[in-house]
């Protein structure tokens, strides 16, 4: 999960300049505290950030507005400062940029901050595009004269000032209160009057908890900074959603590892894992999207290719390949585009992404940006696939899961409804001492709908994760998965047609519309 700009996608390793991808941790809110242990690694901006002035080499030395986000960049001297601005604030955002390189012939420059990379390409004059690098899609930039007036003054930080901020910045960016039916401006007349300049800012951290709470959104969440650390204090998650603990994880390893014909050869430190199960069909378990290396994003990647040639690659190829997110709890897009690229030999589009784009109107987006998988420059699988899924499956792995919708031949999803949460998550500065977390995109089908809320539904729905299964060790999922890919591969081709979508004909249409093109 991890963005650049403004946005961190998932969890260690995803995005730079404030919007963060990627979840660590387990449980309720993992991606919330994921994209706030990015932050805190990084390192938080600090108040008073100096503001960049535009010079005369560098044709993106100046001040930039993202268009959607929230977000202003500052380039000056070979670094790159955030700002989070509203219709009625401006405060540092918490990333801090380096140029890394030279830059190319085209003038694209490219910028670390740790082991995460953003890039930005001057399109003439006034205007840019920037990439994260572990992400994928791009934000457009315009250039503005000079940071806005409400940046070069100190923020005020009084309780109700605090409160407001907290409040416009969902006002502002949320795409989904009509969705969830909420109306964000009677939570404002409701909350806003029992904020005094004596709130202390644990009753503050409640209030904003109590507005959460309701959107029941795994990509919200809330974090006090102490010490230069931002711990979090509250993660929103569907509420039907299975809580994913220690105990589950180790059952649910070993009830899958029961039906693999030899031990796991794990990859990643264990968040990647390799198998074979009965009737040659292979075993692929990503447990993340993030976090496989200690090192850059490529490293991310170099790690990944390891575990696919392990499980696809040599004269032992898989009739089937079953692959296993139902622990997944996200990362980095470009990770699981990744996946599919070795999947598949021709190129398809994966969804569409666009973000919120007009403070005062929820309704409009940025232009849809396509986002497309292309077979890989080596080798490629092609035989029967099934994805098992759960709601612990968010984010990353959801958007891999949507990705993996569109491949030919079909994929056959197994289990229950992912988490239904999909865009890059922005991190918020509202104060010295509170942080909040939120989305502002979407992830578009072919016929412009999406997921968010109720998840991917699965093809054919499976016990996952119940007491009963781990108590028996029985994976009903993998069991079935099994059973079709079999079928399948052994030239049964009615098997994955004769059963109903349960809730996702929608998107087995659109599908179809795919495969026809």
């Amino acid at each position: 999960m991890t963005r650049t700009a403004g946005t961190a996608r998932r969890t260690g390793t995803g995005r730079t300049t404030g919007t963060a991808r990627s979840r660590t941790g387990s449980g309720v809110g993992r991606t919330a505290a994921a994209a706030l242990a990015l932050a805190t690694a990084v390192g938080l901006a600090a108040p008073g950030a100096a503001a960049a002035q535009e010079g005369r080499g560098n044709p993106l030395e100046g001040v930039w507005r993202t268009e959607g986000y929230g977000l202003l960049i500052a380039v000056s001297g070979g670094r790159v400062t955030t700002y989070d601005v509203t219709a009625h604030s401006c405060l540092p955002g918490w990333v801090t940029g380096t140029q890394a390189s030279a830059p190319g012939p085209d003038g694209t420059t490219r910028y670390t901050v740790g082991n995460l990379a953003m890039t930005l390409t001057p399109k003439g004059r006034n205007q840019a595009v920037e990439r994260e690098e572990s992400g994928v899609g791009t934000k457009s930039l315009t250039r503005l004269d000079a940071l806005p007036p409400l940046c070069a003054r100190p923020a005020p930080n009084d309780p109700l000032a605090v409160f407001d901020r907290f409040w416009e910045d969902f006002e502002e960016n949320y795409p989904f209160f009509a969705a969830k039916g909420i109306d964000w401006h009677a939570v404002r007349d409701e909350k806003r009057p029992t904020i005094t300049p004596a709130t202390t800012a644990d009753r503050l951290q409640d209030v904003f908890t109590d507005m959460l709470r309701p959107l029941g959104d795994a990509h919200t969440g809330l974090a006090r900074v102490v010490d230069g650390h931002a711990k979090e204090v509250f993660g929103g998650q569907r509420p039907d959603s299975t809580v994913q603990t220690p105990e589950l994880t180790a059952r649910a390893l070993q009830a899958s590892a029961a039906q693999l014909t030899g031990p796991e050869q794990q990859f990643a430190g264990g968040r990647l894992g390799v198998g074979r199960l009965p009737d040659g069909l292979g075993y692929l378990r990503v447990s993340s999207f993030d976090g496989y290396t200690d090192g850059d994003f490529r490293s991310q990647v170099d790690e990944l290719d390891r575990a696919l040639d392990a499980v696809l690659a040599g004269p032992d190829r898989p009739t089937g390949l079953v692959v296993d997110v139902r622990l997944n709890g996200g990362g980095s897009d470009a990770l699981g585009l990744h996946i599919a690229a070795r999947l598949t030999d021709r190129p398809y589009v994966a969804y569409r992404k666009v973000a919120r784009n007009d403070p005062a109107d929820p309704t409009k987006f940025t232009r849809p940006e396509p986002i497309t998988v292309r077979p890989s420059a080596g080798g490629h699988f092609t035989g029967p696939v099934a994805v098992l899924t759960s709601s612990i499956s968010t984010s990353a792995a959801e958007t891999f899961t949507q990705a993996m919708t569109g491949r030919s031949p079909r994929v056959l999803r197994v289990g229950e409804n992912t988490q239904g949460v999909f865009s890059d998550i922005m991190i918020k500065s509202l104060s010295p001492e509170f942080m909040a977390v939120l989305p502002n995109e979407k992830y578009l089908t072919r016929n412009g709908s999406t997921f968010d809320g109720p998840g991917i539904p699965p093809n054919v729905r499976t016990p996952v994760f119940t007491p009963d299964e781990l108590a028996a060790l029985r994976d009903s999922a993998l069991s079935t998965a099994r059973r079709m890919l079999t079928e399948d591969a052994q030239g049964n081709q009615s098997s994955q047609g004769d059963h109903g979508d349960q809730g996702n004909a929608e998107n087995d249409q659109e599908q179809q519309r795919q495969e026809q093109q």
